[in-house]
């Protein structure tokens, strides 16, 4: 299961370095909002799963 958590991970990063760029290109705050919200349930899931497995 550690495959899942990382890929978890990974893609909330992911998510993270989208928010920063659409922040500094000036994009509307609800595009930036719903991206935000995605990238923290990513990492929580992420996060929450490889405490719960190991």
């Amino acid at each position: 299961m550690t495959g899942l958590n990382t890929i978890l991970i990974v893609v909330g990063l992911f998510l993270i370095g989208g928010v920063i760029s659409f922040v500094k290109q000036g994009m509307p705050k609800s595009l930036i909002t719903l991206l935000s919200i995605g990238a923290v349930m990513c990492l929580a899931a992420g996060i929450l799963r490889l405490d719960y497995w190991n």
